[in-house]
């Protein structure tokens, strides 16, 4: 069973910045598509950023594109998500998210629409304005 564990959330105003990690418990996260969903409170889980598990493809969001930046260390089986130009339509629990890709060919549209394998428990985001 992979393990996601994320840290980073917190309170920050309005233009602030922010850096979400995600240390997943795998060997590698080479094989694995990973991303960052959120979920505010009475809205749905969204699509926020993903990151391909080859060829450095990463998609973002259309509310988020040019403020977030996606990222990842697999020498630390890492993922990152820096945060800038935060707003308050920003506050949501942010999920890591993984899909073991490289075995079962899915492909990265697929893990955006939220078809991951393994879930994280969340790490909160409020941006006061």
């Amino acid at each position: 069973q992979v393990q996601l564990v994320e840290s980073g959330g917190g309170l920050v105003q309005a233009e602030g910045s922010l850096r979400l990690s995600c240390v997943a418990s795998v060997r590698t996260i080479e094989n694995y598509n990973m991303g960052w969903f959120r979920q505010a409170p009475g809205k749905e889980r969204e699509f926020v950023a993903a990151s391909q598990w080859y060829g450095d493809v990463v998609e973002y969001a259309d509310s988020v594109k040019g403020r977030f930046t996606i990222s990842r260390d697999n020498t630390k089986n890492a993922l990152y998500l820096q945060m800038k130009d935060l707003k308050p339509a920003d506050t949501a629990a942010y999920y890591c998210a993984a899909a073991a890709a490289a075995s079962t060919w899915e492909t990265l549209e697929d893990f955006m629409q939220g078809r991951a394998d393994y879930w994280g428990q969340g790490t909160q985001v409020t941006v006061s304005s």
